[in-house]
């Protein structure tokens, strides 16, 4: 889609009061759209008492039925959907706070204060929802790391994204040694370990299944494993996040047609797919089967650690069908669900709690792989049909309107 300067010199020297608002960006909200779906069947896994239920890939049941299209479903998200999802999420974050600052200067005004603003509410959504919904929570997380783009937007791209190769290399580094000496460890648990972590599953599985004060308290207690997991996590995250912010500096993401792109997308979607996916099938191998428990966590690292491949696969194939006609229809259907994301990310823990949790029918732990994601599927295909009514008829979802209205607190809504 076109940006202000690509409209001609008239446009591009106009006035921030009276510029007119740009275009949004068509794939990217394609992409964010796609990402939904994504990071939905990953939370689902956790939400519903699947993930963990597959004991180290020895064969572990997937839920209660243990049908073979129970473990079929269980591991394919394992190797194409676990951590990928998050990622490419995390670079659409990087990327749109590059639009978030392009909106500033338009507007004339500070970034910074707007900024801390947005990053403010997030981090107040994400508390609220990990503590009431889903303690795997990813917005206090953003919040939080978004201030290192904050403080790092002035610097230039080229050696933001060496920063990125940075990050990531230290980031591998650190998961290889560990491992490698998990690897050489064995890590059997024994008896007495084996039943502690059948009587802490029990537990979390009554919690879940109890009245809505028990549900509150288990998101409470999750919170020092979800720190864990930040810590873990935090700098991929921050990968991410610098690496979609070259993309918005660079613009890559707004005009996907021309030859030099194309050509280049391509070579990042094979590339990805043959680095990504062996990644993904070791991981699922580990987690699921049929790799023996002391595999689990050195396969998960590995798999963890070519992600980022298979992300990068999925968002430039995304991109290459997107400017093909069927492509583009598909992006067409896409891009509501994107454009109010936080508002559908919400909304899916809101039924996901509804269905699993003793907030409602408290199935935790009661149903197969396979019918817990075909529903998830089913859910995110209503979420789609609803967000293309919805932006039909209005700019914004409910809860980003919410967000909008923080982010310009005190400051008139710009026009255009």
């Amino acid at each position: 889609m076109k940006r202000p300067e690509a409209l001609g010199p008239t446009a591009a020297m106009e006035p921030a009061a009276v510029r007119p608002r740009p275009h949004r960006i068509v794939e990217v909200d394609a992409l964010r759209g796609f990402a939904l779906c994504g990071i939905f069947l990953a939370n689902v896994l956790v939400m519903s008492g699947l993930d963990g239920l597959s004991g180290g890939g020895g064969g572990g049941s997937a839920g209660p039925t243990a049908s073979g299209l129970d473990q079929v479903a269980h591991w394919l998200v394992m190797a194409l959907v676990q951590t990928k999802f998050y990622l490419l999420f995390s670079f659409l974050f990087g990327y749109s706070f590059t639009l978030q600052m392009d909106a500033a200067e338009r507007d004339g005004a500070p970034f910074a204060p707007r900024m801390l603003r947005r990053l403010l509410g997030l981090f107040v959504l994400g508390a609220l929802h990990a503590v009431l919904l889903y303690p795997g929570d990813i917005l206090t997380t953003y919040a939080l790391l978004g201030l290192i783009l904050l403080a790092a937007r002035a610097v230039d791209p080229a050696r933001m994204w060496r920063a990125a190769l940075r990050v990531y290399g230290v980031v591998a580094g650190l998961y290889l040694l560990l491992g490698a000496a998990v690897a050489l460890v064995d890590t059997g648990e024994g008896d007495e370990g084996l039943a502690a972590s059948a009587a802490s599953a029990a537990e979390l599985t009554a919690a879940y299944r109890g009245g809505p004060a028990d549900v509150v308290r288990a998101n409470m207690d999750a919170w020092s494993d979800i720190l864990v997991g930040l810590l873990m996590m935090g700098g991929m995250v921050v990968a991410a996040f610098l690496a979609g912010f070259v993309a918005g500096r660079r613009r890559l993401l707004a005009d996907t047609g021309t030859p030099e792109r194309t050509a280049r997308l391509r070579r990042i979607c094979l590339w990805g797919l043959a680095v990504g996916l062996p990644g993904g099938v070791l991981m699922a191998a580990g987690t699921v089967g049929p790799l023996g428990a002391r595999w689990e966590i050195p396969a998960f690292i590995l798999g963890m650690l070519t992600a980022p491949a298979l992300s990068a696969a999925y968002a430039s194939g995304l991109l290459l069908w997107f400017a093909t006609p069927r492509g583009a229809r598909l992006a067409v259907r896409l891009a509501p669900a994107g454009r109010m994301a936080l508002t559908n990310y919400l909304a899916q823990s809101l039924v996901m709690a509804l269905v699993f949790t003793g907030y409602g029918a408290a199935l935790y732990g009661r149903v197969g792989a396979a019918a817990v994601l075909g529903g998830t599927l089913l859910f995110y295909g209503f979420q789609l049909a609803a967000s293309a009514w919805l932006m039909s008829r209005h700019r914004l979802g409910p809860v980003e309107r919410l967000l909008r209205a923080v982010t310009l607190w005190g400051r008139p809504a710009p026009r255009g």
